[in-house]
């Protein structure tokens, strides 16, 4: 590949440095952002936000980080420098080296924190198993709090340095389905303002608690547009604000302690179900 073909971003995963290129290669003037799931979905969606507002991107995939196509082309036209690192937060303790692998990739240590990766099952007080029960606490608690320990305690700077949880808007009003899921962001919930006192003022911790937004085979268009007419503004939230949201918080110095709730209003109105039952 010449010069001129090659891509404008530079993927520190790419090919193998030459022995005199090999180390940790610091980055000038550019804020580092970790995503957790930021390959796909909601977290590809994240992480392009932080792309266009001039991040360098730490990428990661719970089983691999091939990137959603939108991302891609995000990363490209923004000559966006990134790196991918592939870590099964279902062994939590693997979540806290998953720091220090991008601080000796990117030659230091991330300066913001989005805990975005999560699973998501079908469960309730009926027949949830122990099982479900743990496997949820590894991926959308444990996981983040040891990478909250890891950010916190890995040497860093005097800058601005952050953590942004992603919640869930049922937390205010939580319902029977999804139990498993539904405890472990109530978890993560508490994680939130527990480290954000105790983290401060060295780290600000905040969250963002996004309602209804890419709609899984379950939906139909009817069914969303229905769901819509279901929320206080009328309105689902779309997933671009839901990042705009976590942007700000990145750069919202004074801020710690949070939560943003993106939702349409959904957290104001109990719901007897979850929406994917509502409006068929």
């Amino acid at each position: 590949m010449s010069e001129e073909e090659a891509p404008a971003y530079r993927p520190l995963g790419g090919a193998k440095a030459r022995p005199e290129q090999s180390g940790a290669r610091p980055l000038a003037q550019k804020r580092l952002a970790l995503v957790t799931g930021g390959h796909r979905r909601l977290g590809g969606i994240i992480a392009a936000a932080f792309a266009r507002a001039g991040y360098s991107l730490a990428i990661h995939g719970s089983h691999d980080t091939r990137l959603d196509s939108h991302l891609a082309l995000t990363l490209e036209e923004n000559a966006t420098e990134w790196e991918g690192f592939t870590v099964d937060f279902s062994d939590p303790e693997s979540a806290e080296e998953l720091v220090a692998l991008v601080a000796e990739r990117f030659g230091r240590p991330p300066d913001v924190l989005v805990n975005s990766a999560a699973i998501f099952g079908q469960d309730r007080i009926d027949n949830v198993s122990a099982d479900d029960l743990m496997r949820h606490y590894a991926v959308n608690c444990a996981a983040p709090a040891l990478l909250t320990k890891a950010f916190a305690t890995i040497p860093a700077g005097t800058g601005d340095r952050c953590i942004v949880n992603i919640l869930d808007q049922r937390i205010d009003h939580p319902h029977g389905d999804q139990l498993a899921y539904t405890l472990s962001k109530m978890a993560l919930a508490g994680l939130t303002r527990l480290s954000a006192s105790t983290l401060a003022p060295q780290v600000r911790v905040n969250a963002v608690a996004p309602g209804l937004t890419i709609a899984t085979p379950d939906y139909d268009n009817g069914q969303m547009e229905r769901l819509s007419a279901l929320m206080p503004l009328d309105r689902l939230p779309q997933a671009e604000q839901i990042a705009e949201a976590v942007l700000y918080l990145a750069g919202a110095d004074a801020v710690t302690g949070q939560t943003l709730y993106i939702d349409g209003g959904a957290h104001l109105r109990s719901y007897d179900r979850d929406f994917m039952h509502l409006c068929r």
